[in-house]
């Protein structure tokens, strides 16, 4: 390490900051890229980039780290796939026209997977060419590094009228990354050059079964377990070794076929829980061993469930459209009891969010709604253009929301008081890969870093929303 910093800093000067080490004192000039876990990503004048642990930097440097917020989003909805963003200081009021946009990309593919992002990289999935791919881009840039097949994807085996591609996020855990194409391709790849290390396919190895508009499910990693879902009778959950991909465990007495879902950690008396939505019912399993521990009736679901479950303080809650509605639970070590059910929250796709005992979303009918947490009862309710449906994410106090139709973007107040909004934009191009197709502007909006991401279809967008 002390090799490198006396290289670093014979470099050029660049724009950016001082970076000195705590026991030698040496410094450089560099650019502040990212920081993923205890690795801080510099960048030098001449571009190249470099990374330095957090612990070895003065304490000057480490606060200043830490005031950028964690630049970080591992998964689905986040590292505790809550759909909230841990950034602060971030702008509470957009300008007439939106933030600043830093940058597009124009190349993603058909598909809806949701950006991750670590160590200054985005990963995605998209589908070009007759190829579910995984494709890495430079943070700072949207410049594409690298791209992997991950399996085929002709459009076929699931319907694509609304929309072909991967619709799932990929999982980001100890240098590798895990992705799931629509037909249920599960593919684990090198993050720093995405070779590819193993692979499963959900139907071939577990008897899965391909859901009607494919699989969308964003793969679990839980410390040594890589967790997925095939369904069906073989197990409909699965844990895999992360390293391997061999089979750890089966669940057992849960046999439902797949849904759209993804799978959240749950604790309940000290147990560790994998919790789980499908048709008709959702349960959660024991994360050790697959065991069954609990089911609770959900008989109001058809056509597709589709959002992912809320876990918060032993409470489960779970809302689908198609007029199925929403519902609370209490779980135990092996035991689910209903606390409320009705029709007030009908979220279709866009998902939900719980700030402060309450839950943000789209309800089919009443537009963007805002429910209690404990009653089920709803505060409030806003429809009208541009609040018709669409999908929600929580960053700093604020909603971010957008419109599934036209793709506008907008800020509100999360608050219980009512509908505030503070700012919306357009998104400055629309993708010609929906046209002929029912699809929507229906990737979920991500904040991380002090950065907006906004993806339709092949186009992904990055503003600037910290000013």
């Amino acid at each position: 390490m002390k090799t490198l910093w006396l290289f670093f800093a014979a470099t050029l000067m660049v724009e950016g900051r001082t970076w000195t080490e705590a026991d030698s004192g040496r410094t450089v000039e560099a650019e502040f890229v990212g920081r993923s876990g205890d690795q801080v990503k510099l960048r030098r004048a001449d571009g190249r980039e470099f990374e330095i642990a957090l612990s070895q930097l003065v304490p000057d440097d480490r606060e200043f780290v830490a005031n950028q917020g964690s630049a970080d989003w591992p998964s689905w909805q986040g590292p505790n796939r809550d759909n909230r963003s841990p950034d602060t200081g971030l702008l509470k009021e957009w300008p007439e026209g939106g933030p600043e946009l830093l940058w597009t990309f124009e190349n993603g593919g058909k598909g809806y997977s949701s950006p991750s992002i670590t160590g200054g990289r985005i990963y995605f999935s998209g589908t070009r060419d007759g190829e579910a791919e995984i494709i890495c881009l430079d943070e700072a840039t949207g410049k594409e590094l690298w791209s992997t097949p991950i399996g085929d994807d002709e459009g076929q085996g699931y319907n694509t009228g609304w929309g072909g591609g991967p619709r799932g996020a990929p999982t980001i855990s100890d240098g590798r990354l895990y992705v799931m194409s629509a037909n249920g391709s599960v593919a684990c790849v090198d993050i720093k050059d995405g070779s590819k290390l193993w692979g499963v396919e959900l139907v071939k190895d577990f008897g899965g079964k391909v859901p009607a508009w494919g699989y969308s499910e964003s793969p679990l990693v839980d410390g040594e377990k890589l967790i997925v879902t095939p369904g069906g009778k073989g197990g409909a959950i699965v844990a895999l070794n992360k390293e391997t991909g061999d089979v750890i465990w089966k669940s057992e007495g849960l046999t439902d076929d797949a849904q759209y879902s993804s799978v959240i950690i749950a604790e309940a008396d000290g147990g560790k829980q994998y919790v789980q939505l499908f048709m008709k019912q959702f349960a959660g399993v024991d994360a050790g061993t697959g065991k069954l521990l609990w089911t609770s009736d959900w008989k109001q679901g058809r056509t597709a469930v589709i959002p992912t479950p809320v876990y918060h303080d032993g409470h489960v809650y779970i809302t689908a459209g198609y007029g199925a509605g929403s519902k609370l639970v209490k779980i135990g070590k092996d035991s689910a009891e209903e606390v409320w059910e009705n029709k007030v929250m009908k979220n279709h796709h866009g998902g939900v969010v719980l700030v402060d005992g309450h839950i943000y979303g789209f309800s089919d009918g009443a537009g963007l709604l805002c429910q209690d947490w404990k009653t089920g009862e709803r505060v409030w309710s806003e429809k009208g253009e541009g609040l018709q449906k669409g999908a929600v994410h929580y960053a700093d106090g604020m909603i971010y929301g957008l419109d599934e139709h036209e793709g506008s973007t907008f800020l509100a107040e999360a608050t219980p008081d009512g509908y505030r909004e503070k700012g919306r934009f357009d998104l400055p191009k629309k993708t010609k890969l929906r046209e002929g197709t029912n699809g929507k502007v229906w990737t979920r909006p991500v904040v991380i870093g002090g950065r907006l991401y906004l993806r339709d279809q092949d186009l992904l967008f990055c503003y600037d929303v910290k000013g």
